[in-house]
């Protein structure tokens, strides 16, 4: 029998709606050894469905109204409630309650939810270890725990927090591992999992990616910024652009904000409600640009995206792989564009090698990108492009209409960290006034 057959027929109904055809290759590999309660390490492209190759085989197996039995991890709050969100719309049909368990929200909220004992939880390695030392979690009780996008949640700052989870889960506990490139998991699983894992690799096999293009502009250092602006008004461009410092994305988002373009950040330093506002702004296509360090780059998915655009050249491979993999998901194609200024060059090239990836160089000229170097017209060459031309805009009336959506989006912006400043600025006061009463 074929992978939808096993399904509820609920659950088929709901496949056949959302539009699927046929299952991916590593929903259709795993499906039975989750199923019958191995444990594994699931390897496969960014954007071929791994959320539901675990999803469906192991909500299938929670017993209703059993308490917490499904833990899911994951290394963000914004992927831990996509993965929630997904969850929540295949386990409602079976009668499964969900509960997310993420740091920066209240956590007094998430206790009076874990009273009503639900069969599923989906958290982040810091709130969830903190239940697990409060006894708010009985994690003896979990019968299976999923450790997603488990490269990134082995990075320092959260590996220790991931292994005391595990240490604590008992010995029949089921564990799945799944990853994009699963360079760290196999070492790891090997020194601190008890269960033996299999290794199901789908990379090579894997047919779900859709064609991305690889693509390169040149620019100097301090002309990034510009050439950022003028990509906003290249006609259907949006894009997620990554930074590899903090600092660096601050004042890019500074200058195009001054120049009236439509963008908001994603950034660690941020509250929850920052971050979803940025979020819930871009999918809804209020804004152009999300800017964003890595933060964004491992599992968050956004339909039909067309641009990754990386303002610095990344770090490492790996860093490539999962930028990149924004787009070209589940069949769509993509384009990935890096800025790169002469320094850059030979570090971008080592990246590409390491990726086994060819790229191509394009031009920016008239609003618009090309594939190979526009030759100007002579009168272009006297007097320049004009704006208008620049911006791709077509008419002052588009222009116009992009500017409102600056200044709305701008101001959700600014009355969420108006809100968050007056709460600070209390707490300062409330600890300025107690320190003058103790002297």
């Amino acid at each position: 029998m074929g992978f939808l057959q096993h399904l509820p027929l609920i659950w088929q109904e709901n496949w056949r709606k959302r539009g699927f055809d046929q299952p991916s290759k590593v929903q259709e590999r795993t499906f039975a050894e989750l199923s019958s309660g191995k444990s594994l390490l699931g390897i496969s492209p960014t954007g071929s469905g791994k959320t539901l190759a675990y999803l469906l085989p192991l909500l299938e197996k929670v017993e209703k109204k059993a308490g917490n039995q499904l833990l899911i991890l994951l290394p963000s709050q914004e992927l831990a409630m996509q993965v929630t969100k997904v969850a929540q719309e295949w386990g409602t049909l079976l009668a499964l309650n969900v509960q997310p368990l993420i740091g920066g929200t209240n956590v007094k909220w998430q206790l009076e939810k874990l009273k009503m004992k639900p069969e599923v939880l989906v958290g982040t390695p810091g709130r969830v270890a903190e239940l697990i030392q409060n006894r708010k979690i009985k994690i003896l009780q979990i019968k299976s725990l999923v450790i997603d996008e488990v490269d990134q949640l082995l990075q320092a700052d959260q590996e220790n927090l991931t292994k005391k989870i595990i240490d604590r889960i008992s010995d029949d506990c089921q564990i799945s591992f799944f990853s994009a490139t699963g360079q760290k998991a196999a070492d790891f699983i090997g020194m601190n999992v008890k269960q033996a894992v299999t290794t199901i690799d789908v990379t090579d096999e894997d047919d779900s990616k859709g064609a991305i293009s690889h693509q390169y502009l040149k620019a100097a250092s301090r002309k990034k910024v510009e050439l950022l602006r003028k990509l906003a008004y290249v006609p259907d461009f949006k894009a997620i652009v990554f930074f590899n410092h903090l600092s660096e994305m601050g004042a890019a988002e500074s200058k195009l904000l001054y120049e009236g373009v439509p963008v908001v950040s994603l950034a660690s330093d941020q509250n929850k409600t920052e971050r979803k506002l940025a979020l819930d702004l871009f999918v809804a296509g209020k804004v152009t640009f999300l800017l964003t360090t890595d933060l964004a780059s491992r599992g968050l998915d956004f339909e039909s995206l067309t641009y990754v655009v990386q303002y610095e050249c990344p770090l490492s491979p790996e860093d490539y792989i999962h930028r990149t993999g924004r787009v070209g998901r589940m069949g769509k194609d993509g384009i990935a564009l890096t800025l790169i200024h002469s320094g850059e060059e030979k570090d971008y090239q080592k990246i590409l090698k390491g990726c086994q990836i060819v790229s191509q160089e394009v031009y920016l000229f008239g609003g618009r990108l090309w594939m190979e170097k526009p030759e100007k017209k002579a009168d272009e060459k006297k007097s320049g492009i004009s704006e208008t031309a620049v911006k791709g805009s077509g008419s002052t009336a588009s222009v116009s209409k992009k500017t409102g959506k600056v200044e709305r989006a701008a101001a959700d912006i600014q009355k969420v960290k108006k809100g968050t400043r007056n709460k600070k600025r209390a707490r300062n006061q409330k600890n300025i006034g107690a320190r003058h009463k103790k002297s």
